[in-house]
């Protein structure tokens, strides 16, 4: 899969590039995407809705980021280092705007 992002530096903006790719990256893994749902209590049909829920791209990244390696073979897939990964995840918010932009 092609990265998103020219110099795979996480900048603005590009951390929602980053957790878009992630989706996509688990929804096209057979192993994946059942765990995602099974965890994050969503149903397939209703992933579009749930995408446009505050907070969705981060439950995306920390589902990335909270298995090493899940996050080892993303970072490998999309041409990112895993801490590149890590300070993605971070910048995103949660839902709450309690989140550190300046990361």
């Amino acid at each position: 899969m092609e990265c998103f992002l020219q110099d795979s530096q996480p900048q603005a903006g590009g951390s929602d590039a980053v957790a878009i790719q992630a989706l996509g990256f688990i929804a096209a893994d057979p192993e994946l995407l059942p765990r995602f749902l099974a965890l994050t209590g969503i149903e397939i049909r209703n992933i579009r809705a749930a995408a446009a829920e505050p907070g969705f791209l981060a439950g995306v990244m920390q589902f990335i980021v909270a298995h090493e390696p899940t996050l080892l073979r993303f970072a490998e897939d999309s041409g990112l280092s895993p801490a590149e990964v890590v300070k993605a995840a971070r910048q995103l918010p949660l839902g709450d705007h309690s989140y550190d932009q300046s990361i």
